[in-house]
């Protein structure tokens, strides 16, 4: 992405040039999760992303304007910046600066200017990129050096706290830490990420992202009630969350039909991430895991309740076209489904789930090359 948008954003609004530009990307989960549930995650951080120019400013002030929210900016004081005070977009960008304020990491204010190429509500993590951007901004901006995943740690608080939506670390990871040709084995309980190779074009494959038009919003309560109902299990259970359970005959002792299918999900699909990351260190396997993508969508789907019609279709359209394996990414309920595909394929799948979802008269899905890349950085 250019940077060109942002800074042409931030000259526009505050008539000078900015301090600099910083850019964090989006991310696909192959597998694993989800990742409050402390286990394992594989995503790969992806092209596009979020694009902030900023610049510091005197008077403990933060003013924040986007390209794609529009209108005027939204001008807050740092110090008076609480959970629950902003609403929207604007609430992100103000979570990280209070969560670096608590943290004694933001000194002073700074006008920022926001320009994105990650479509938002896509279940591409847009909210994590913009999360990172700013805190990658905010710090370098007064030369506070925090480490990356101490940042990552800080943008979820803003998220959790700030905002009010009870993700897990996997984004804000991914978008730090992300790798170009490579995804992140991600150890949600205690932080460490493995890079684990991963470039599908050296292998004769596309990761193809379809983004399904159907939207979804991490805060409309569906998405929490699936982390409630993992946190009962895991109490009735008698551990700390359901990545300590190993013995698959320990999910009998739940006696609701549909919680010991929820935690039945997590249990099989952090053996499942596992066995893909094998594949992946073993290379040229990349085949064999699109398998496990698709046994993941059918366990998301009918154990865990977190698909929706189109991803469904767009799964069963696209395996059935050639792909060697698809699954709906993020965190459910609406967004984007990825599918690995043999490079030749590529169009003949697109046009398998373009007609089918022309079949149901749904919007025509959009499609994306997911190409793995790097992390948040500095690009002036």
């Amino acid at each position: 992405m250019e940077p060109l948008d942002a800074v042409g954003l931030f000259a526009r609004q505050y008539g000078r040039a900015p301090d600099g530009v910083w850019f964090a990307p989006g991310r696909v989960n192959l597998m694993g999760g989800p990742d409050y549930t402390e286990t394992f995650v594989l995503p790969v951080t992806l092209g596009p992303g979020v694009c902030v120019a900023a610049a510091r400013r005197g008077d403990g002030r933060l003013s924040l304007v986007s390209q794609q929210a529009g209108g005027e900016p939204v001008v807050l004081s740092v110090d008076a910046l609480e959970p629950g005070s902003v609403d929207g977009w604007a609430a992100y960008p103000a979570g990280v600066a209070w969560a670096l304020r608590e943290a004694g990491h933001l000194p002073g204010g700074a006008d920022v200017a926001v320009d994105a190429d990650l479509p938002a509500g896509a279940g591409l993590s847009s909210s994590a990129a913009l999360e990172c951007a700013v805190a990658l901004a905010l710090t370098e901006l007064y030369g506070v050096a925090v480490p990356r995943r101490e940042l990552a740690a800080l943008a979820r608080r803003a998220e959790n706290l700030f905002v009010g939506v009870p993700t897990g670390i996997m984004d804000q990871i991914a978008a730090l830490l992300g790798r170009a040709g490579h995804a992140l084995l991600l150890d949600c309980r205690s932080g460490t990420a493995e890079p684990i190779p991963f470039d599908p074009a050296a292998a004769g494959l596309t990761l193809l992202i379809i983004d399904t038009r159907v939207r979804h919003a991490l805060g409309d309560g569906r998405y929490a009630e699936r982390r409630r109902a993992c946190e009962r299990g895991a109490s009735v259970l008698g551990v700390r969350s359901l990545r300590d359970v190993t013995d698959d005959r320990e999910l009998d002792r739940l006696d609701e039909p549909s919680l010991r299918r929820a935690c039945g999900h997590v249990v099989a699909e952090t053996r499942r991430v596992l066995r893909a990351a094998e594949l992946l260190r073993a290379g040229g396997r990349e085949q064999a895991m699109g398998e496990l993508l698709t046994v993941s969508h059918d366990s998301l789907r009918d154990q865990f309740g977190m698909s929706w019609p189109q991803a469904d279709e767009a799964v069963a359209a696209a395996v059935e076209a050639g792909a060697a394996g698809a699954r709906m990414t993020g965190g459910g309920f609406g967004g984007c489904v990825v599918a690995l595909v043999p490079a030749g394929r590529a169009g003949q799948v697109r046009g398998a789930v373009t007609e089918r979802f022309a079949r149901h008269d749904w919007p025509a899905p959009r499609y994306l090359d997911g190409v793995p890349s790097d992390g948040g950085r500095r690009l002036t």
